[in-house]
């Protein structure tokens, strides 16, 4: 007879006593397994639907932080355009939908938040 089959006839045994079946560790052609008699059942609902990991937010809502951060040090910085024109100044006002750039040496820009590609800080305090 073979282990499993010597666990099977083990478990039958078991079940007229009433009690729980043991947990045995059956050696099967050198390889350590449960006793195979005992059903898994696996934990939680079975219906539920697995969900991978959740997506980065679309809106950090940080926005506006950075803005003011900017602003209020008066941060040189670079702004890219849709069109691919990179414009230099600071920061001097901001809202919902445009940002002003106060430029040396050149008008002031009025930009409208959905034409700016990237706004990124060009490390340097204004002068």
């Amino acid at each position: 007879m073979n282990p499993v089959g010597a666990t099977q006839a083990a478990a039958s045994e078991d079940e007229g006593m009433g009690s729980p079946l043991p947990r045995r560790l059956v050696q099967s052609k050198g390889c350590p397994m449960y006793n195979t008699a005992m059903a898994f059942r696996p934990q939680g609902n079975p219906n539920a639907v697995k969900r991978g990991r959740t997506p980065p937010p679309e809106d950090t809502f940080e926005e506006a932080a950075f803005l003011k951060s900017l602003g209020e040090k008066q941060k040189a910085v670079s702004v890219k355009l849709m069109d691919g024109e990179t414009v230099r100044g600071w920061i001097e006002y901001y809202d919902k939908n445009m940002i002003r750039l106060t430029r040396e040496g050149a008008p002031n820009l009025f930009i409208f938040k959905h034409e700016i590609m990237y706004i990124a800080d060009d490390g340097a305090k204004r002068k």
